[in-house]
């Protein structure tokens, strides 16, 4: 019986390199276990930046303030259902050698794929609108800015992506992690204020069935899968673990170490997820305060009910990381998918002010239109869009692992599949609810 052909041998000559200026641009030592793994430390923790962005704050922040320590089941499920399909995303990039865009381009029509883009895009606007008006806010909160000089000031982390990358990826990553450290840092200084009923908070990450037949919770509870699972950071995973000059004869060790960071770095995301969640929970809930779900009126209630008049500080300072952190990812996932899509090349300045302007210019338009107090509200619809376009990116991407003709002796084995197949129809399942709730009332 002849072997299926290696991904290799089916790699179609008309692709380029996925993210083509910074493609193999990490050396991988030959030798030297921990050496080699920390080769592979930090693509994880750029996915990661996307499941700790503005759009979690607003629906952790809801969901903590609304029920309590309830729906940290649903942060530790949706982190799992990221870690497990991150994990195939890198796969997919190791073995096969294509982001998840260009795998769809190569395997479907060029209408199938044309949607695809469409929908991809779609997803990518309602992130980077949760991104931009995050930083916008931050802003607003720390100096005073009005939200519309806070959009227009995020046009500038254009330059400073342009220039980290100039220094090489490795500085890109280290930038990132640093703001991921002062998040982390942020939040312990606020929970050890908050002082949250720590057996409470174990109960919160035990499942109950009220958050399928509660509306109210089961929309909050589809925004934080929305803003979780991000289907973005699948097209961005599976291109940026392609920075690794790994031999190509090495997959399995490379896929290996990819897994380990992926796990790792989005374990962290989960804790700091949950310590929003617990955050709103324990300053907000308990003391009878179920409506706080603008980030404005988190940051102006912290100092007082906390009794610290650094703590509002400290949220908001966490809040500028996080959403500086998350445009620059942001903007990096727009170009891939632009080019794996489209195939679609540009100077690198033009592309990043195209991915950039996609932002800027909804969130302009938006608060113009709606006024500054409705943007929490926006942060969570944002979400909840995104939940509903994870199905056309989680779907192709667990198709595409699986299959042995792209993935070669790399495909997933059965218990992975099935667990990935699991995943999708619950997201599916859970968006086909939210979309009868919604037509319905």
């Amino acid at each position: 019986m002849t072997p299926p052909p290696t991904s290799d041998a089916i790699q179609h000559h008309a692709f380029g390199k996925s993210l083509s200026e910074s493609h193999a641009s990490v050396a991988v030592p030959a030798r030297g276990f921990w050496r080699r793994a920390m080769a592979f430390v930090g693509p994880g923790y750029l996915v990661a930046v996307g499941y700790m962005d503005p759009g979690n704050w607003a629906t952790d922040l809801a969901g903590g303030s609304a029920f309590g320590y309830t729906l940290l089941a649903v942060v530790l499920l949706s982190s799992l259902m990221a870690i497990l399909l991150q994990t195939l995303s890198a796969r997919l990039g190791i073995a096969a050698g294509l982001d998840l865009a260009q795998a769809c381009r190569q395997r479907y029509s060029r209408p199938v794929t044309l949607i695809l883009w469409v929908l991809c895009e779609l997803a990518i606007i309602a992130c980077d609108l949760a991104e931009v008006l995050g930083t916008a806010i931050a802003l607003k909160l720390l100096f005073g800015l009005p939200l519309l000089a806070g959009v227009a000031i995020t046009s500038f982390d254009v330059m400073l992506l342009l220039a980290l990358q100039r220094l090489g990826f490795r500085k890109l990553e280290a930038f990132v992690a640093t703001l991921l450290v002062v998040i982390a840092g942020c939040f312990v200084y606020e929970l050890w204020l908050a002082r949250p009923d720590w057996g409470a908070v174990a109960g919160g990450f035990v499942p109950t069935s009220q958050i399928v037949t509660n509306p109210a919770m089961l929309y909050i509870a589809i925004g934080i899968l929305g803003a979780t699972v991000m289907p973005h950071n699948l097209y961005l995973h599976s291109s940026v673990v392609q920075t690794r000059a790994f031999a190509g004869e090495d997959k399995r060790g490379a896929i290996r170490f990819a897994t380990a960071d992926t796990v790792i770095a989005l374990g962290f995301a989960l804790l700091i997820n949950a310590a929003i969640l617990i955050l709103a929970a324990a300053a907000f809930h308990t003391a009878g305060r179920t409506d706080v779900a603008e980030i404005e009126d988190a940051h102006r209630l912290l100092s007082p009910m906390l009794g610290a008049g650094a703590a509002s500080v400290v949220f908001a300072l966490a809040l500028l990381a996080s959403g500086q952190n998350s445009t620059i990812t942001g903007t990096l996932a727009g170009q891939i998918v632009m080019e794996g899509f489209l195939d679609i090349r540009l100077p690198a300045w033009a592309r990043r002010m195209i991915t950039r302007a996609i932002a800027i210019v909804p969130a302009a338009l938006v608060i113009g239109l709606v006024g500054e107090g409705a943007t929490t509200n926006l942060l969570v619809l944002s979400q909840v869009v995104l939940s509903l376009q994870l199905p056309f990116a989680v779907i192709p991407l667990v198709a595409f692992t699986a299959d042995r003709k792209l993935m070669g002796d790399f495909a997933s084995p059965v218990a992975l599949r099935l667990a990935a197949w699991i995943v999708a129809a619950a997201i599916v399942a859970l968006n086909v609810k939210l979309l009868a709730g919604i037509a319905f009332g």
